[in-house]
């Protein structure tokens, strides 16, 4: 089976299912379906699919990649009497775009969103023996109200759009808990005081306790009595260990609540902004992030396997970044765990591309889904920031809708007061923590002159003044930069002239690299990118992570000691 780990790491429990597999599979071309009650009929499917693939992939068996706005997936489970003693949770990491779950042919519910995952209880519809799941997936990559990051809205892959990704694409599972169990947890460290504070929701009434343990030694427990609802406990902690840019240092965590017992996990650090200086744990930490897009040759949005998750962290830091932005793109949270654990700083970004972000209707394609991706990934470490917009162009002639976006920026800051939010990566700004730029000059002198002013009087060349205003002292950094086309016989896609010789992109890629590493006004950067995707060659590695250059050449480049850094 591919794909057989356990797909939230963060909240394990034992009694789990893996319904990845061999699945039946329809393309409703005229997305009849629901009216021929296909969730009733027992004639087969057309197709099988390999779940968790998505169609338009290889691995997935199917390999269509023309539109499909409608789709079918159906396969059994058995259940047993123990089974059905407490309560069964079906789960989905992320289905593209809009789900509707049956049961045995009785509807257990909806969910809208692409990239989250989400639950439903479906006790009431499961039986004892053979049970019948049936998936209808629809999703119009399209319609304008309907966010599909770099999802192309053309037949082609084109520029910097690529192959779609339709219904199913993350692990599907089924959980059995008790009927007194534990439905959420979210953590709050304060590193200072070595503290953790934890706010549960919970059903049914009991008692609630929770042991925290470090490298196998316990180091706090703390309990409450509960009926129900919402529950507070705080562990101090005898020892402190911080997690840190290459050091995960993670805290094991073991929750009860009556006979439910869930496995977690936590780390101890902080995040502040301190006028042009980002710190984690009050040391200036200089960002050296690379765009990680999360796209496969053969599962698109998928990875083939756990291996390959952690081999892109692993590759990341070889070429010597410390972290990525998470581009256009919700990623799994094996991807997180394993970020965690290696101490990868990573920010948490959101596919916003695809969204008509000029009409003021579009708050609801974002805002519900943007605050389910904050909550499923508030407690992971690695996430030091926020941004759920990317580059919002003019749209048809039409400027975005200011008010769109801040109030995505305001509702984060209420979901999440600990770490800063970036409104619109690149432009075009609105209200924001971190006053972030791209550029793909690829000249390094021309590059150097637009923020040799920074340090001097607090001024940058903007290239879009007018349109957005930048306040002097505030943070900033060049979060997209470089994107050099390489190929052997220069066929690629990239930014600007390819280079002529190895010679030329590594000379080119050292001189841009050094006018932000040597500015003590930039406390992080973010260079383009770690993997070509497709039609676009200007990644470190190909699409088929086979480097470029010597990694360690490479390494050397980025690992410079930059100005802004402790």
């Amino acid at each position: 089976m591919y794909r057989s780990e356990h797909p939230k790491p963060q909240f394990f429990r034992e009694s789990w299912v893996n319904l990845n597999g061999k699945w039946q599979f329809e393309i409703d071309k005229s997305n009849s379906g629901a009216d021929r009650r296909l969730y009733q009929q027992d004639k087969p499917f057309a197709d099988i699919i390999e779940v968790p693939f998505c169609p338009e992939s290889a691995l997935s068996g199917i390999q269509h990649v023309d539109f499909m706005d409608s789709v079918w997936y159906k396969r059994d489970f058995t259940l047993t009497e123990e089974n059905l003693s407490g309560r069964v949770i079906l789960h989905f990491g992320a289905v593209d775009y809009k789900t509707t779950v049956y049961v045995n042919g009785k509807e257990c519910g909806t969910h809208e969103g692409g990239y989250v995952s989400f639950s439903m209880d479906i006790t009431e519809q499961a039986i004892v023996g053979t049970n019948v799941l049936t998936v209808h997936a629809e999703d119009n990559t399209r319609d304008p109200m309907i966010p599909s990051g770099k999802q192309s809205e053309r037949y082609y892959s084109d520029g910097c759009m690529y192959t779609r990704t339709t219904g199913i694409w993350q692990t599907v599972w089924l959980e059995f808990v008790p009927n007194t169990y534990i439905v959420k947890t979210k953590y709050d460290t304060d590193a200072n005081s070595a503290t953790l504070n934890i706010t549960a929701t919970l059903c049914g009434k009991g008692t609630l306790k929770a042991t925290a343990i470090y490298e196998g030694r316990e180091v706090g427990r703390a309990e409450t009595e509960s009926l129900g609802g919402v529950a507070h406990l705080s562990i101090s902690l005898s020892e402190k260990h911080l997690w840190e840019v290459g050091n995960g240092r993670l805290y094991d965590l073991v929750l009860t609540y009556g006979e439910d017992t869930v496995k977690s996990y936590f780390g101890l650090r902080t995040v502040q902004l301190d006028g042009y200086r980002f710190l984690i744990n009050g040391k200036s930490v200089f960002q050296r992030l690379v765009l990680d897009q999360g796209f496969y040759p053969d599962g698109i949005y998928t990875a083939p396997d756990d291996k390959e998750l952690i081999a892109d962290i692993e590759r990341s830091l070889a070429m010597g970044f410390n972290g990525a932005r998470l581009h256009e793109k919700v990623f799994e949270e094996r991807f997180l765990y394993h970020c965690d654990r290696l101490g990868y700083i990573v920010w948490g970004e959101f596919p916003s591309w695809g969204l008509d972000h000029s009409k003021p209707e579009s708050i609801y394609g974002i805002l519900p889904e943007w605050l389910e991706e904050i909550e499923r990934d508030y407690n992971h470490p690695a996430i030091i920031g926020w941004c759920p917009f990317n580059e919002t162009w003019d749209i048809n002639g039409h400027y975005q809708h200011n008010n769109v976006l801040a109030t995505v920026y305001k509702a984060t800051k209420v979901a999440d007061l600990t770490r800063p939010c970036i409104d619109t990566s690149g432009n075009f700004h609105v209200v924001t923590d971190i006053f972030d730029v791209h550029n793909y000059e690829q000249d390094p002198v021309k590059f150097a002159e637009y923020y040799k002013n920074l340090p001097i009087d607090g001024t940058f060349v903007d290239q879009f003044d007018k349109r957005q205003h930048y306040k002097k002292g505030q943070p900033t950094f060049v979060s997209e930069y470089g994107g050099i086309a390489w190929t052997e016989d220069q066929s690629g896609w990239g930014y600007g002239n390819a280079p002529k010789s190895r010679e030329e992109f590594l000379a080119r890629l050292e001189g841009l690299t050094d006018a932000l590493l040597n500015n003590p006004c930039m406390f992080g950067f973010c260079y383009t990118q770690l993997t070509d995707v497709e039609q676009e060659q200007n990644g470190l590695y190909t699409y088929g992570r086979k480097p470029k250059f010597d990694p360690a050449i490479i390494h050397k480049i980025f690992a410079k000691k930059a100005a802004i850094e402790d």
